[in-house]
């Protein structure tokens, strides 16, 4: 019985982890078959420097929003935006790359990133193949 015990937790955690290393995993509902696809949800949030002058403020924002636009066209990120009184949560990016490492990376040259204006917070996010926002 001991030995069953452990052989279940054992299957239970190369599971997780085959499911983790993967980006898509096919899903039966019913008698429909959902693939599920790994994302990168971050989280930009206000940083600890966000003292700079208005000027400052201008072309920090301006070099913010070319990055998105490139990542965009890039198709590394498939959601962008701001959040409206979000408070320190300033807005979120979802990225269609192969890990949270990868994300960090390209968003590390961000303007906004590189000032200590804004902070990332990243986790993977799952969600049906093919979803999109009307």
């Amino acid at each position: 019985m001991k030995r069953l015990i452990i052989l279940s937790i054992i299957f239970a955690l190369s599971a997780t982890i085959s499911i983790k290393a993967q980006r898509e995993v096919k899903m039966q509902v019913a008698d429909t078959t959902e693939v599920l696809k790994r994302y990168v949800f971050m989280l930009l949030n206000e940083g600890p420097n966000r003292n700079q002058d208005s000027i400052s403020v201008d072309k920090i924002m301006a070099g913010h929003l070319k990055q998105i636009r490139e990542m965009a066209k890039a198709g590394k990120v498939v959601v962008a935006g701001p959040f409206d009184n979000g408070g320190k949560f300033r807005g979120i990016l979802i990225f269609d790359v192969d890990s949270i490492a990868e994300a960090v990376r390209i968003e590390s040259s961000d303007p906004a990133v590189i000032t200590g204006r804004l902070e990332m917070q990243c986790f993977y996010w799952w969600t049906m193949k093919g979803s999109r926002l009307p």
